[in-house]
């Protein structure tokens, strides 16, 4: 009926595709290239994937089957709790499948073995991204891996036909017995689906060494020398060798991948939403290498941690779609009105910009004083405005403009634009320049 029946039971020397067992038991002693999965009670109600790797392996079964009625009778079965223990091991899955008249079946889906060329080029795909092992680490299949792999030739999910039945039933296709073991298999892909890669001919343990392995050492390169006790460090002085150069600025910050795969998300997961998220995070990384890399960096204190609503405007400052922009109006506890201003207030001069446009403070002794004089200073006396002092705000009289003082003595410009004060341009040390700039941007803007 097929290739693969010379391993129908497991004293045979050769796996499906004709490759002497020795070949796959490289893994450790081989511990890892069979695991056997108990029963599992019937799946009350809920589907049979629910990840989208889950999702594919039963698309190549219901695509594939010439008899949609026997994957039908399969999924019955299934769903009575007719498979008994699966083995999954390289090349082959194997369950009895108990029929509804109660005889019992062995029933085999095998499915076609990585040849080494091609193990070799989805460790290198692996590795290229940190992404992907950090998803393999985390037991994850993530879209991206599986499409950059067979791109390169490696495909890991199966495709339409790969699924091969073999069952002693005699059934030439899928019968209702292998249909039954696939629906079983797909809920235990939902939860390993390191079972594919093992299918595939490699067991966990082996890849995940190969992958790390690889990681660490890059092709054609040595290891990395030991490091050396901090004490010992500390004790040689200027024995040591120089600390390697700093590293260059990008031009501009990284492209996070793309997420527009033909896999449907997972549910809770808005691919728009999180590539939004990915593209922040390069830029703030971009924005803090290069503080780092500015001169007296180390110098400087070290930056508050943003809270939760400070941290939503400055997502809101990236520009998100409207779906993610509501989102983050919410988590910030501003509406949509509120929320424009704060981010107009973040880029102009991101935390403490923010804190002005939501604090009002009574501003009083020396600092009231000093604020004074700055006023009195900043306008000759025929040129001074009408300003009306409320706590930290100064408003002019008659002209929409307004001067607020932050807690670290400098002055912003504010504005009056429909009824709402509005942050106008960034802060100085000198009142008078803060209020020429607003009038400068409001010429600018009316122009």
């Amino acid at each position: 009926m097929n290739q693969h029946n010379g391993d129908q039971n497991n004293g045979d020397e050769h796996n499906g595709d004709g490759h002497d067992r020795e070949a796959y038991e490289s893994d450790a002693s081989g511990a890892d290239l069979e695991r056997t999965f108990a029963a599992l009670p019937p799946p009350c109600g809920r589907g049979f994937a629910e990840t989208w790797w889950g999702r594919a392996w039963l698309k190549s079964l219901e695509d594939a089957a010439l008899d949609s009625e026997q994957v039908r009778a399969g999924r019955r079965l299934a769903r009575a709790g007719a498979v008994g223990a699966v083995s999954v091991r390289p090349g082959r899955i194997t369950a009895v499948v108990q029929d509804r008249d109660r005889t019992t079946h062995r029933s085999d889906v095998l499915l076609q073995e990585l040849s080494p060329a091609q193990w070799e080029r989805f460790l290198d795909v692996a590795v290229e991204q940190a992404g992907h092992i950090a998803a393999l680490l985390d037991r994850d299949m993530p879209p991206h891996l599986v499409e950059d792999s067979a791109a390169a030739g490696v495909e890991l999910l199966p495709g339409m036909g790969d699924l091969e039945p073999d069952c002693d039933c005699g059934a030439w296709d899928h019968c209702g017995h292998t249909a039954a073991l696939c629906y079983l298999v797909a809920r235990l892909l939902d939860q390993d689906p390191f079972l594919l890669l093992l299918m595939r001919g490699r067991g966990e343990r082996a890849l995940l060494d190969d992958v790390q392995s690889r990681d660490a050492v890059p092709a054609g390169e040595s290891a990395a020398p030991e490091g050396v006790d901090a004490a010992e460090a500390y004790a040689a002085g200027d024995t040591l060798p120089p600390l390697p150069a700093l590293p260059l600025l990008p031009d501009a910050p990284g492209t996070p991948p793309a997420l527009d795969t033909d896999a449907p998300p997972a549910p809770g997961v808005d691919p728009g939403a999180l590539e939004f998220l990915t593209a922040r995070t390069a830029v703030e990384a971009h924005r803090q290498l290069a503080d780092a890399l500015g001169a007296g960096h180390g110098r400087r204190p070290v930056e508050a941690e943003l809270t939760m609503a400070q941290d939503a405007v400055r997502l809101a400052a990236g520009n998100p779609s409207g779906t993610v922009s509501d989102r983050l109006a919410e988590g910030s506890g501003r509406g949509r009105e509120q929320l424009a201003s704060a981010v107009s207030a973040w880029r102009f001069g991101g935390t403490e910009a923010l804190s002005v446009l939501e604090e009002e403070w009574t501003v009083e002794g020396e600092v009231l004083a000093r604020a004074r004089a700055a006023l009195d200073s900043a306008w000759d006396e025929d040129e001074r405005p009408v300003l009306r002092a409320t706590r930290n705000r100064w408003t002019v009289v008659g002209a929409g403009g307004q001067l607020r003082l932050g807690r670290d003595g400098r002055w912003w410009p504010y504005r009056k634009q429909s009824g709402r004060w509005v942050p106008a341009g960034r802060a100085a040390q000198d009142p008078g320049t803060a209020l020429a700039s607003m009038e400068h941007i409001a010429g600018e803007e009316s122009s």
